[in-house]
């Protein structure tokens, strides 16, 4: 059951500010503050950031703000999504992404839970390398299942 939520207005620079390596995360909406409905982060990356392919029972939205975004469904060959594409992932579908420009923005739409993963998986306002035993640990908790590299 979700908690009753007030309005609110997240302003450039006031979110919580994560980083996993080169990668910034702001979180904008999570379940805390919207009563468990959703979870909105803003990442900005930079070339050859990757995530492997990998499934999870949440949904994932991604709105490209800046740059070239390519994705990676199954076995599919990749699909670039450029700044005004939006894709969409259902639960338990294989994907995965690499930046092909020199800095893409994006937002993530997701459930909360599938937000307090990303959280898991990187650091409070630092840049950091995020080793593979807390990836791991992450994984396991919020049912992430790494399938394997994204192709060439």
């Amino acid at each position: 059951m979700s908690q009753m939520t007030k309005a609110y207005i997240a302003q450039p620079g006031t979110s919580e500010l994560r980083w996993t390596g080169e990668t910034s995360t702001y979180f904008l909406a999570t379940g805390g503050l919207t009563g468990e409905t959703i979870c909105v982060v803003e990442e900005q990356a930079i070339r050859g950031e990757s995530i492997p392919l990998h499934k999870h029972d949440d949904m994932e939205c991604f709105y490209i703000l800046e740059g070239e975004v390519m994705f990676y469904f199954g076995v599919e060959p990749g699909t670039e999504a450029r700044a005004g594409a939006f894709v969409h992932i259902p639960g338990n579908t294989i994907h995965g992404f690499r930046i092909e420009s020199e800095i893409a923005r994006y937002l993530i739409l997701t459930t909360p839970r599938h937000g307090e993963f990303y959280r898991a998986i990187s650091l409070p306002a630092t840049r950091a390398t995020i080793g593979d035993e807390i990836i791991a640990q992450a994984c396991q908790k919020y049912e992430v299942e790494l399938v394997g590299p994204l192709p060439n």
